[in-house]
C-alpha cells in the first residue's frame, strides 16, 4: 500500500509541476507535428521538378491521347484496322514523334549551357559578366574546384580530384549531349520503322535505320525542331536584357540598368 501510494503522490507532484514522472511516457501527437512540418517543408522545397514532372506527364499522355486518335484515323481512312492504345504506345509513330522532339530540347539546353561557359553577351540575364564589366571574372561558378577540395560538403569529385574531378566539372553538358545522342538514334530508330510502313503501304521496300538518315525527311524532321530550340533561346538571351520577370532567377532585378549582365 505504501508503495502505491508513494508512486500516486509522485505522480500527483508531476502534475502540479507539469513534468511527466520518470518513466512516464510523453503525451501523445506533441511531437508528431514535427514529422508532417517536415514533409511539408521537403514538398515546398521541390515544387519546382514535382511541377515539372507532372506537366511533363499530363502532356505526354495528351499527346499519346491525341496521336492515337490520330493514327486510327489515318488507319480508317487507308482501309487498314485501328490499333489498341497500348499498342499505339510501342508504335513507330508515337516513338518517332516522342524521340523528335526530346532529340531538339536535349540539344537545345547541352548547347545552350556548354556556350555559356564561354561566350558572354552583355546585358543579359543568361550570361556571365564580359571582361571589363564590374564584377567580371568575380562569380563563383568560375571558381576552380580545386581550391575547395578539403571542403566537407563539397561533392566527392572534388575531394577525389584527377580524371573524377574533370568529367563532373563538364557533367551537366555531357550528360545532356548524351541525352540528345540517345533520342537522335531513337527518332532515327522508329522514324525508319514508320517510313518503312509507309513504304510498304505504297508497295515499296522497308529501309533500315541508317539508310533513313541519309533521307532528306529525317533531316526535314531534325532541322525543323533543331531551328526553333535556338530561336527560342535567342529569344530569351536578348530579351532579358530589356524585360523582366520579377522573382524569377533567370531575370534580372526589375531595378537593375538594362546594361548590367548577369542575374544578380
Amino acid at each position: 500500500m505504501g508503495k502505491h501510494t508513494g508512486n500516486a503522490q509522485a505522480v500527483e507532484r508531476d502534475r502540479t509541476t507539469g513534468k511527466p514522472g520518470a518513466g512516464r511516457p510523453a503525451a501523445p501527437g506533441r511531437s508528431a507535428g514535427k514529422p508532417e512540418k517536415a514533409a511539408r517543408s521537403g514538398l515546398r522545397n521541390h515544387t519546382l521538378s514535382i511541377v515539372a514532372t507532372v506537366l511533363f506527364l499530363l502532356t505526354l499522355a495528351g499527346q499519346s491521347i491525341a496521336g492515337h486518335r490520330e493514327y486510327n484515323q489515318e488507319q480508317k481512312e487507308h482501309g487498314e484496322p485501328g490499333v489498341s492504345y497500348t499498342q499505339y504506345l510501342t508504335s513507330p509513330h508515337f516513338g518517332e514523334a516522342t524521340f523528335e522532339n526530346w532529340e531538339s530540347e536535349f540539344l537545345q539546353m547541352a548547347m545552350f549551357i556548354f556556350l555559356t561557359a564561354f561566350l558572354v553577351q552583355k546585358g543579359s540575364a543568361e550570361s556571365r559578366k564580359p571582361e571589363g564589366e564590374e564584377g567580371a571574372g568575380e562569380e563563383e561558378i568560375d571558381e576552380d574546384p580545386r581550391k575547395h577540395r578539403r571542403d566537407p560538403d563539397a561533392p566527392w569529385p572534388v575531394h577525389r580530384g584527377g580524371l573524377a574531378l574533370k568529367l563532373y566539372e563538364n557533367s551537366l553538358s555531357l550528360v545532356l549531349f548524351l541525352l540528345f545522342v540517345v533520342s537522335f538514334l531513337g527518332h532515327a530508330a522508329t522514324g525508319a520503322a514508320e517510313y518503312s510502313e509507309d513504304q510498304t503501304a505504297h508497295g515499296g521496300e522497308p529501309v533500315p535505320m541508317l539508310r533513313y538518315m541519309a533521307t532528306s525527311r529525317f533531316w526535314f524532321e531534325s532541322f525543323q525542331n533543331w531551328q526553333s530550340e535556338f530561336l527560342a533561346v535567342l529569344a530569351v538571351v536578348v530579351l532579358s536584357v530589356f524585360l523582366r520577370q520579377r522573382g524569377s532567377p533567370e531575370s534580372k532585378p526589375v531595378h537593375k540598368p538594362h546594361a548590367e549582365t548577369g542575374n544578380s
